[in-house]
This record gives structure tokens, sequence and C-alpha cells, in this order.
């Protein structure tokens, strides 16, 4: 088994086009077939069902994809480790974060980051804390920015805590609300709320604040990025609770400080196995220690 040809069957997977899958590779699609058949032959089994119309992995194929995956960083590592060890900091650098990071200035550390370190590939993925803690253990991601409940712990990450803030009311300009300087838990359950998913890390340290006031709130719209609901808000069309420090970024609509607010902890997490030369340069640009919390 040869790493192209691994690359090769991770490029028809998530692509579903062998096509596509071989301009991804630049490389000719015949070269890509006759490169998986070969590793098929040699595993015994096929990995892909092909028709005129579409292609779709086997159960062998579904089997073989986190292996693969694994083979690939493990090699893409060892590469990166030998760089290292020379001076040179190469391979990738992989970051995930949720849209209202306020702890850290990510755009200004990748910056830095690019022009020190051009030879390093980098991605940047935005989404949810559950989703991106996820990809960080799967290895899908080197290092993620999260929000998260203060008691609630990440199983396969190490993580460190980058700083505490409070949620505060997000209303639109003309609401009832907007003209207070504080408002409670007990007033805003009478309102329509704009919220992430049900289970999610977002949601979850509002969800425990009403929970523990003995308080139901209404959640009418829930959306799977944080970043749009100020859209709803401003319209009048329901009200949210949001970072006191991601607030001011944002524009029509009115922020008012809850008394009994929850608490939300901004925390970085990276892989159990440490950090990549490239994660560990690109936390030290940020001015993050290398050293977790939890």
């Amino acid at each position: 088994m040869e790493l192209q040809q691994v690359r090769y069957v991770l490029a028809v997977a998530e692509t579903l086009n062998f096509t596509r899958a071989a301009e991804r590779c630049l490389v000719v699609q015949s070269a890509l077939s006759h490169q998986i058949s070969r590793l098929e032959q040699e595993l015994g089994a096929r990995l892909f069902e092909r028709t005129s119309r579409r292609v779709r992995l086997t159960a062998a194929g579904e089997a073989f994809l986190p292996a693969a995956r694994q083979c690939l960083e493990a090699a893409e590592r060892a590469a990166a480790e030998v760089a290292a060890a020379v001076g040179e900091v190469r391979g990738r650098l992989a970051v995930g974060l949720i849209p209202t990071v306020t702890a850290v200035d990510i755009p200004a550390g990748l910056h830095a980051f690019r022009e020190r370190h051009p030879q390093v590939r980098v991605s940047l993925r935005v989404g949810a804390s559950d989703d991106l803690a996820e990809q960080v253990r799967q290895g899908a991601l080197d290092v993620a920015f999260l929000g998260l409940p203060p008691a609630l712990r990440l199983p396969g990450v190490t993580a460190r805590e980058l700083a505490r803030g409070r949620l505060v009311a997000v209303v639109a300009p003309d609401h009832p609300l907007a003209a207070r300087a504080r408002v409670g838990l007990r007033e805003l359950a009478a309102e329509q709320f704009v919220d992430l998913p049900a289970g999610t890390a977002g949601r979850a340290q509002t969800d425990l604040a009403f929970s523990a006031a003995g308080l139901v709130r209404d959640v009418a719209f829930e959306v799977t990025d944080a970043a749009y609901i100020p859209r709803l808000v401003g319209p009048g069309l329901a009200v949210a609770m949001l970072p006191a420090a991601y607030v001011p970024q944002l524009t029509g609509v009115a922020a008012v400080e809850v008394a009994d607010a929850p608490t939300r902890v901004e925390t970085v997490v990276w892989s159990r196995a440490g950090h990549t030369p490239a994660t560990a340069a690109f936390l030290g640009l940020l001015g993050v220690p290398a050293e977790p919390t939890s």
C-alpha cells in the first residue's frame, strides 16, 4: 500500500467522482483509477461501487477511511517533525473557531503566521464548538477555539481556558427592553428566543441558566450559525443571549445587561497527542501558552 494510493481513495471518497478526484490530485483519471484498482486487489475488497451514474463507498470502503486518514495524518506529521528538527515549519495548520470568539485575534495571528511560515498549508473552518472539538479529536483539525459552559469537559482533547465572560441580552433597538440598563432571566423568559440547536455547547450555557432558575423559555428559532442570530434579532423576530465581548461588533441590535446571566468560557483545544510544529508556532504568535488547564 502506497501513501499516494491512500490519497487517491480519500479524494474519491470526498468527491464521489473520479474525475473531480483526479483534478484535485493533479493526475489524469486513468492513473488514479488504476492505482485505486491496484489497492483494491491488494486489499481483496472493492472500496467503491462504480456505475455510469454514481460512485459510492462500499462497506469495506467505509471501514477503510478512518485508518486511511490516520495514516496520512501520521505521515504528514512525521514530515513536519523532521522539518522542525532542522529549523523549518512545514505541513498543514487546520484551525477551527466559533463565529463569536474574541479572546484571541485569529485573523491577525494567521497574517503573522503566513508571513513567517509560508510553506504551511492553512485551512480555517468556522462551526459549532461540539463539531469542532470532535474534528480535533479525530485529527481533522489541529486546534480549535471554542465557547463552552464553565463545567463542560470535552473528552479526547487537551484544553486551555483563554477567557471568561458573561452573556448579555440582545434585542431589537425598538424593543421595550432596549431602554433598560439591566434585565433578569425571569423577564426574559416571557420572550421568544433565537438560539443554536438544542444539545449544542453554545446553547447549553443559556439553557442551564434558565433551568437553574426554574424557568422555561421559548426558543422559537434555531440556527446553526451564531453569526446569523443578529439577523433575526434586529427586525424584532426574537431576542437572544450572546457573549458581552462579541456584541460590540454587531449593528442594528441593542444589548442589555442580565443580572443573573450565565458565564461562557472561551477555550482552545488541541490533540491529546500534542502540538504539531505548525500548531505550536501559531499558538505562540497568539500568545497562548502550550500547557493545558483542563
